[in-house]
């Protein structure tokens, strides 16, 4: 068990550094990438700055430099949340790609786990200047606790792997078809109301936060972000990092459950 841990590390450490490497050859593309995607929390910071505004300087509790916190913090967990597509797996399957990794002594979500945890360490050095303007230009609303802190890091590691098994768990669908993808918009569409993506959780009314509250999108979105932004007590912080590693459990589990049906159904062959 031991010796198949290590074994395991070793891939993760060995994927992360080619990973990295090859992204560090990209540093201009990466910086444009990570600024091309500010244009969507700036449009909703500048509506709901407006909204606040207009009701006397907040809205659900979230006055003009605590919608900024959130907006500017929402900028780090969006690019964590990037992780390898539904979408991906139709291509995959039908160029033959799933063969070679069908040959791999573990299983391919480690391969895509690993991969984009490179990226992953790329995009939060390129984060930091980005998120230093912004902060200079929308004056946030941010004081957190060294707890806080410490979660927060914690929760957006938590947030990429949760959301990985899930999309994961949801591409594997293409192993049955192959005309998935308004399935795959449902799901992502469902995800960006429900996940504090589009705008804070407590905007979101009783019943809607009551259906979020039995979903994972949250904690792949949501909580990582108020747990910097807004004052937690620590039990809520742990019971926060606690729910993801239940979303973890579930979405690894489902995906174990799929997967071993999926690979029976396949019949590609690579060029």
């Amino acid at each position: 068990m031991i010796d198949r841990l290590c074994a395991l590390g070793a891939f993760y450490v060995q994927t992360i550094q080619i990973a990295l490497a090859r992204q560090l050859q990209h540093r201009a593309h990466n910086l444009l990438f990570v600024l091309g995607m500010v244009a969507e929390p700036l449009v909703y910071l500048a509506v709901w700055s407006t909204v606040a505004r207009a009701r006397g300087g907040q809205v659900a509790g979230y006055t003009g430099g605590k919608l900024a916190a959130y907006y500017i913090v929402w900028t780090l967990v969006r690019h964590m949340n990037i992780v390898f597509t539904p979408y991906g797996f139709e291509g995959r399957i039908r160029s033959g790609k799933m063969s070679g990794l069908l040959l791999l002594p573990l299983h391919p979500i480690h391969h895509d786990l690993a991969d984009f945890a490179g990226l992953k360490l790329v995009t939060i050095v390129t984060w930091i200047p980005i998120a230093l303007v912004l902060a200079i230009a929308f004056r946030p609303a941010l004081d957190p606790g060294a707890l806080q802190i410490f979660v927060f890091c914690v929760a957006i590691w938590g947030a990429f792997v949760v959301r990985s098994t899930f999309m994961w768990a949801l591409g594997l669908l293409s192993f049955w078809t192959t005309r998935v993808a308004a399935l795959f918009e449902l799901y992502l569409a469902i995800e960006l109301v429900l996940s504090g993506r589009l705008v804070p959780m407590s905007f979101l009314p009783a019943w809607t936060k009551t259906i979020a509250a039995w979903l994972p999108f949250q904690w792949a979105f949501a909580f990582p972000i108020e747990s910097l932004v807004t004052p937690m007590a620590a039990g809520e912080l742990l019971c926060g990092l606690a729910m993801q590693l239940v979303w973890i459990c579930i979405g690894a589990l489902l995906v174990s459950m799929v997967w071993r049906r999926a690979v029976r159904r396949y019949t590609a062959v690579g060029g």
